[in-house]
């Protein structure tokens, strides 16, 4: 679902982000990627998403390459690829049913659809009963699941998280993680980025580590 071959990113002379990556996800895989703070996480995450495109080797995820892809073809991609970030983005001036439905207004879903969608979608996240609330008045473990609630409403194949629990206690840590391997059972390919090596260690999932822009341990082709 997920495959780099060779990938190499410089931003300039001095700096090369990402050195000859190779890996592959296969679909319904949940994996990890850690590494020290600056070894290419983020650089890795964002030639998945096209916000950046690899200096060498092919970046493919769902049969697309993405190297040579139109820039119009780009929100295409995106569309299937949901993303939750460490500080969840949402906007505290929108209830949490109107930020999980955003995505599908971009996407011109109509209006009678969107209702089920996020409904079903705060129900896997188990938001349900809280779908009229400012997000000011969740926990930061609800408003993480309000993130990931918007990042599947749209039901991507790929879902990528940057430092999902970075801001979360252990306890509500696992649940999240717990979340993410649910969609992994039903055929999502999950990758997290996370500095948290105790929990990345109790999930016991393929982690790939990256140190100073090459992969150390994980690469190669997943089961």
């Amino acid at each position: 679902m997920i495959e780099f071959r060779q990938v190499t990113k410089r931003y300039d002379s001095d700096h090369t982000a990402l050195r000859q990556v190779n890996f592959s996800l296969a679909r319904g895989e949940l994996a990890f990627l850690t590494g020290h703070s600056g070894a290419g996480k983020s650089t890795l995450l964002k030639l998945i998403m096209v916000m950046e495109r690899p200096s060498a080797g092919e970046v493919i995820v769902g049969g697309q390459m993405l190297n040579k892809l139109p820039k119009r073809q780009i929100p295409y991609i995106r569309r299937h690829i949901g993303v939750v970030f460490q500080n969840h983005q949402l906007l505290f001036d929108r209830t949490v049913f109107d930020n999980v439905a955003m995505p599908l207004e971009v996407m011109g879903v109509p209006a009678r659809d969107i209702g089920r969608r996020v409904r079903a979608s705060l129900d896997k996240v188990g938001l349900l009963n809280k779908e009229k609330m400012s997000p000011l008045q969740l926990s930061g473990g609800e408003q993480q699941r309000v993130g990931i609630a918007r990042a599947v409403v749209n039901k991507p194949p790929v879902l990528l998280a940057d430092e999902p629990t970075g801001n979360l206690d252990p306890e509500l840590s696992a649940d999240i993680m717990h979340l993410f391997g649910q969609f992994s059972q039903v055929g999502v390919t999950v990758l997290i980025a996370s500095h948290d090596i105790a929990l990345i260690n109790d999930m016991q999932r393929r982690t790939l580590t990256l140190d100073h822009g090459q992969l150390i341990a994980g690469g190669g082709h997943g089961g």
